[in-house]
């Protein structure tokens, strides 16, 4: 975020700074959504609180969304719709585990995972992800995170993953399962970035990520309108919730936040009409562009380790051959947003161990800004 408050400065004083820094979509939301959003205003529809799990209708579209792209029969009410996906890792926090519990997660990874976690009095128990598993857990390294440090309560994946764009495949997620219900463990499956995908068959199974309920219904799983459908300021988010939790968080929804914004429930429904899903797979193919452009010219950015890319708008790298006299890919990040104008993410943020020398782009600002942030770098390279 001060990245992004930097950029705005630069902007400002009339730089032309191109950012390839933030996880947002810049094609914003479908049209159908826009078009609801007028209608409901220009027909002064009462905007008053609504149920603190979501209305409805909109709980019933995403249930026939699961049976659209996973085939799966899923009552509205397991579906709560929360305020951006952030409340829902809140609401699930909370309602799973209690004050000191230990909860795993991978590193390099989100954030805002641990950071929740700790400001509630949760252990974060960070398990060192690195490219030999493919930046995602195993139920080798929980075994030993388990003998080094005693029980977990929780563990939470995301795939595809935020910074790195790895996924977990079918076979990966079921150990992944049957090793937190042999345990007592409780999972928690960011799919945030699920549709968001570059699989070499678009018609397998999975292609567009696997849910965790597609195996567990005791998990918890966790998404957003931001990414697919590129609503991040609509700021809705939604759970699926296991039957023993849903009074919990039906309660703690209530009472943290009262009820998700009433507007944005409205337009959302919009998202699922067969326009929508075109308009959203059209952004899924800019991505695509995106990125086969960037993994293109590696070699010749010349930079060590990249992350596998699987899905997602991400491209995490290990810039190390390329740091010259900077220390570390802070101060290198730092030096290329003021001499060339270009923003991308430190690897520290995600890894604050390993990820001194990795750097996170994002795709999501389109082929013609990632081209021209390409050309700037090596610019900046070359005089290093």
């Amino acid at each position: 975020m001060r990245i992004l408050d930097r950029v705005a400065e630069l902007r400002a004083e009339g730089r032309d700074v191109v950012s390839l820094c933030a996880g947002e979509p810049s094609g914003g939301a479908p049209a159908a959504v826009h078009e609801r959003a007028i209608r409901v205003h220009a027909d002064r529809e009462p905007l008053g609180y609504t149920p603190a799990l979501g209305i409805r209708a909109l709980r019933e579209a995403l249930a026939g969304h699961y049976a659209r792209w996973y085939g799966l029969a899923l009552d509205a009410q397991e579906v709560a719709i929360t305020t951006g996906s952030s409340g829902a890792f809140l609401l699930a926090f909370l309602s799973a585990f209690e004050h000191g519990d230990r909860v795993a997660l991978a590193r390099p990874g989100y954030p805002a995972y641990r950071n929740i976690l700790r400001s509630l009095g949760c252990k974060v128990v960070e398990l060192d992800c690195g490219p030999e598993v493919r930046f995602q857990p195993t139920p080798e390294q929980l075994d030993a995170a388990v003998a080094e440090g005693g029980p977990i309560a929780g563990l939470v994946i995301a795939s595809p993953a935020n910074p790195t764009g790895t996924m977990i495949s079918r076979d990966e997620l079921e150990a992944l399962t049957a090793w937190c219900h042999a345990n007592d463990v409780r999972l928690i499956s960011d799919e945030i970035y699920h549709g968001i995908a570059y699989p070499e068959d678009p018609s397998a199974p999975g292609a567009r990520g696997t849910s965790a309920w597609e195996l567990d219904r005791s998990a918890i799983v966790v998404s957003s309108f931001s990414k697919y459908w590129g609503m991040t300021g609509f700021r809705l988010g939604w759970m699926l919730v296991p039957d023993g939790l849903r009074p919990r968080v039906d309660a703690l929804a209530g009472n943290l936040a009262l009820c998700p914004p009433a507007p944005a429930q409205l337009a959302a429904v919009a998202a699922f009409t067969e326009e929508s899903y075109a308009e959203a797979e059209t952004r899924v193919e800019e991505f695509a562009a995106s990125r086969a452009l960037l993994l293109s010219r590696i070699d010749v950015l010349g930079w060590g380790t990249v992350a596998p890319a699987d899905g997602a708008f991400y491209v995490y790298a290990d810039i190390a051959p390329r740091l010259g006299a900077h220390p570390d890919s802070s101060a290198w990040c730092a030096a290329l947003l003021e001499e060339e104008g270009v923003a991308i993410v430190p690897g520290a943020d995600f890894d604050a161990v390993a990820g001194r020398t990795f750097v996170r782009l994002s795709l999501a600002a389109g082929p013609a800004a990632v081209a021209e942030a390409i050309d700037r770098i090596l610019r900046f390279q070359s005089r290093l």
